[in-house]
């Protein structure tokens, strides 16, 4: 066989190349535009201020651990906080929490045993802010 041949072989049993690309592109694309709308749900967004952000909820009644709902780097993680600002999403800088989650859990999981301690800090704090500001409005 030829070498030409064996990439229209490849072609006629895996697709073209280039289409299998774009399919790729667009998944990739409503997947971003799927974890920015999850922003809008969550407790709060860790930053690194300049290049991480990961978002984070957490249900008692519903979860065992916290979740990263939505995670980026650099322009992902820019878009991730304008959402999050649009939304009232608090934005807390804790830079090496935000790069260990980043690291360490993938999208829709909960978060590490290990980290616990650290991110309930974080959301007990958001939390009473909350319920500060919820008795200074009445």
């Amino acid at each position: 066989m030829s070498r030409q041949e064996v990439k229209q072989e490849s072609k006629d049993s895996e697709g073209d190349p280039l289409i299998r690309g774009r399919f790729k592109r667009a998944h990739r694309e409503l997947a971003k535009r799927r974890m920015l709308t999850a922003v809008k749900t969550a407790d709060v967004v860790l930053t690194n201020p300049t290049h991480y952000a990961v978002a984070l909820k957490y249900d008692a009644d519903r979860m065992r651990a916290p979740q990263v709902v939505a995670k980026g780097v650099d322009e992902v993680a820019e878009r991730i906080k304008d959402e999050a600002r649009r939304a009232g999403v608090p934005l807390v800088e804790r830079r090496a929490l935000a790069r260990a989650l980043f690291r360490s859990v993938q999208l829709g999981a909960e978060i590490p045993p290990a980290l616990y301690r650290a991110v309930a800090e974080i959301l007990a704090y958001i939390y009473s802010l909350r319920t500060r500001r919820a008795a200074e409005a009445r």
